[in-house]
């Protein structure tokens, strides 16, 4: 399982930039392509994911490094579908503190621990979209 924090709103450059960093992910692992099932978020869907995600393909079909990005969308409205709506609930439960709010830095390390993830720098929205 690979983990990210974004650093602000997750918007399409950031979704292209995490899509970016797992494709190289996949390519040093040997992996050829990536399945993403995604609910209908707005940055999941945004035109700008679509199309980066069709021409990083095309890439990587004529020799490029990385792996084909392959999406799936969930119906709208089916978080039962989901298979991160489970983990999430119990994630969420694992590492909040009914008694008080955790600081970003707390939360995170609590996560990465929770889930066995390694922690990996924030995602960060680019200043022109910002």
């Amino acid at each position: 399982m690979w983990l990210r924090f974004v650093a602000g709103r997750p918007v399409s450059a950031v979704t292209i930039d995490f899509l970016a960093w797992c494709s190289a992910q996949l390519a040093a692992q040997g992996f050829t392509a990536l399945l993403l099932i995604w609910d209908n978020a707005s940055w999941h869907r945004s035109y700008a994911v679509r199309r980066w995600s069709r021409q990083h393909n095309q890439q990587v079909q004529r020799g490029a490094v990385g792996g084909r990005v392959v999406v799936c969308q969930l119906p709208s409205k089916s978080p039962w579908l989901n298979p991160i709506e489970p983990k999430g609930v119990h994630g969420k439960r694992a590492v909040a503190e009914p008694d008080r709010l955790l600081s970003a830095d707390e939360l995170a390390a609590r996560v990465y621990a929770y889930y066995g993830c390694e922690p990996e720098a924030h995602l960060a929205m680019p200043k022109k979209v910002a």
